[in-house]
């Protein structure tokens, strides 16, 4: 019995040593030879970060676009410059189409917009009971949204749906708002649509 546990004892001890080395072998054969090149490749993906991660913060949506674009910009670089697959350079326009996208998003370009269409001065009034201390009040001098809501009709009838007719202003602001939003859906759009092809 003991001679009988013994071999079954040799049996398991050999076939672990030789999965080990199974192991090691795939290892070398596949990773090990290449850990020269992975090495280089690590140097140059820390240089070419690390302006954008030392910049980095976890405050906020603002830094989760701007590591979103960097990537985007690399990786079209990347698959534009090799063209391996037949839609490389279509696939990186498509790339720098959503970096532009998001820096839009980032500038709040579409929420501002309104703004080109009005004239604004302002005043600072200093506070009754604190001399020192001051408000600041912005009135509109003048303002020509009606060119604003008529260059987009559509994003016009959405809004006043949401705000008083009566109020330009609040109008202006609504669509605004509206195509910042149409802005941000269209990023996530064509990532959802397309960032599977990406790819080299």
């Amino acid at each position: 019995m003991n001679c009988l546990g013994c071999m079954k004892k040799q049996q398991v001890t050999q076939y672990e040593t030789n999965k080990m080395f199974t192991k090691i072998r795939i290892w070398w054969r596949w990773e090990a030879r290449y850990m020269h090149k992975d090495f280089v490749q690590g140097v140059k993906n820390l240089w070419k970060w690390f302006p954008t991660i030392w910049k980095d913060r976890d405050w906020d949506h603002d830094f989760i676009y701007k590591l979103l674009a960097k990537k985007l910009e690399f990786q079209a670089k990347y698959v534009g410059k090799s063209g391996i697959h037949v839609d490389a350079k279509r696939d990186a326009e498509r790339m720098m189409l959503v970096v532009k996208l998001i820096k839009l998003q980032q500038d709040d370009f579409y929420a501002m917009e309104y703004m080109d269409y009005q004239v604004t001065e302002d005043f600072y009034i200093p506070v009754d009971d604190k001399p020192e201390y001051f408000e600041w009040e912005q009135v509109t001098v003048s303002q020509t949204f009606d060119e604003y809501f008529a260059k987009y009709p559509l994003c016009y009838k959405r809004a006043i749906q949401f705000a008083n007719r009566t109020d330009n202003q609040l109008v202006a602001m609504m669509m605004g708002n509206l195509r910042q939003q149409k802005c941000k859906n269209l990023i996530f759009k064509l990532l959802n649509q397309h960032i599977d092809s990406w790819w080299d």
